[in-house]
């Protein structure tokens, strides 16, 4: 699938936020300020309890909202009675839809407890009908191979990185984490694009897929100088905070 388009603006991670200036991650405020610079939207989406989508990056509400639980405990009702700290509801996946439309890209990344739970892809990939310019992409090879035997219409894309050391990697097998640090599940995952860690370039198995494939790579998440630069050397696109280069 060609998908030119998931590269062709700098991407905002987690929308335009600047928690110096109110603007929360993944808020309205930040989605709507991405859209009026014109920058491209990367955003986190995880399900409810009964399976909405909403745009929110951590399974522990502390850090985002104040507030001690599990986002994967709450029904969508309370989901959506939920603050952020700028005083604002937490979207849900459609609500974000609803401000993009097909004028801004927006590449959704999917959450995963490497569980085997797909509420949270199927509701993505559903929202994501009629859309031209949402893609899809997760850390999880797994929810990437459901979409693609379910024929999800959207690019999909896998992010990764080099290694998996990470103390919040620690549930995964070695056998998995290698999987996910070699690309091992290409044939059933078959990217249209893949999503890197910026910190990680160069990359033998990255710039094989993009030299010899043509697969479109994204970088994250570019934040200094020196990443910008490595971004431009081995990359198509960053996924950056704070100003775009």
């Amino acid at each position: 699938m060609s998908c030119d388009w998931v590269v062709a603006r700098p991407i905002a991670h987690r929308g335009l936020h600047d928690v110096r200036a109110g603007v929360v991650e993944n808020s309205f405020a930040a989605v709507r300020a991405a859209i009026a610079a014109g920058f491209a939207i990367e955003c986190d989406v995880r399900a409810s309890r009964d399976g909405e989508a909403f745009v929110f990056h951590d399974d522990d509400l502390q850090r985002l909202t104040g507030q001690p639980g599990r986002f994967g405990d709450l029904d969508a009702a309370n989901a959506r009675a939920l603050r952020l700290a700028d005083g604002s509801s937490v979207p849900t996946l459609a609500d974000v839809l609803s401000e993009t439309g097909d004028a801004t890209p927006l590449i959704v990344e999917i959450k995963s407890a490497f569980d085997g739970d797909m509420r949270a892809a199927d509701r993505a990939a559903q929202l994501a009908e009629g859309f031209a310019r949402v893609a899809l992409k997760s850390f999880d090879p797994d929810v990437i191979a459901h979409l693609r035997t379910r024929g999800c219409g959207a690019p999909l894309g896998i992010v990764a990185q080099a290694d998996y050391d990470e103390p919040e990697w620690s549930g995964l097998t070695p056998e998995q984490k290698s999987e996910l640090a070699s690309l091992a599940h290409w044939r059933r995952t078959r990217p249209d694009f893949l999503s890197w860690r910026v910190d990680d370039l160069p990359h033998a198995g990255l710039l094989l897929a993009r030299e010899a494939l043509g697969v479109p790579v994204m970088t994250w998440t570019v934040r200094t100088p020196g990443q910008w630069a490595r971004a431009g050397a081995w990359a198509d696109q960053a996924i950056f905070e704070g100003a775009a280069r």
